[in-house]
């Protein structure tokens, strides 16, 4: 699976974080678009530029990183084709693959503890599309 993941300086360590069990267990590839370091930056431009990668196809699936998640998941759901989830419990981690197809992961690295935010990350990448009755709702996400 090919993911790319980016935050602002809010959710830089949480990011690294999540970089780094991606590349343990085995993701085929990572692209990290930043912030590299704890500096100010602006949540709205990585967000744009990993919803633009997911939306053309380039990746299939994101993972977001700010403060508190909101203002990543808000930016990112601008973006046609895009389902950025906001998750801070596992079953709305799950749920928003099993009936919502969520192709972003939206996390707050101020509000999550890093241990829960690994194991959201795994369920959100190991949960399948259950597909059926939720696909005509997912289609109708689009206006």
């Amino acid at each position: 699976m090919n993911i790319i993941i980016g935050s602002d300086h809010a959710g830089y360590d949480l990011k690294e974080e999540c970089k780094s069990y991606l590349q343990k267990i085995g993701i085929h590839r990572v692209t990290d678009i930043g912030a590299f370091n704890r500096e100010s930056i602006d949540y709205p431009r990585i967000a744009h530029q990993v919803a633009a990668a997911v939306e053309k196809g380039e990746y299939e699936r994101g993972i977001l990183v700010c403060g508190t998640g909101i203002g990543m998941s808000m930016t990112a759901n601008r973006h046609a084709g895009v389902r950025a989830a906001l998750c801070l419990d596992l079953y709305s981690a799950r749920m928003s693959r099993l009936h919502n197809d969520a192709n972003i992961l939206a996390l707050g690295g101020r509000v999550l503890g890093v241990g829960l935010a690994l194991e959201i990350l795994e369920v959100f990448l190991k949960t399948p599309f259950e597909g059926g009755r939720h696909k005509p709702r997912i289609d109708q996400i689009e206006c």
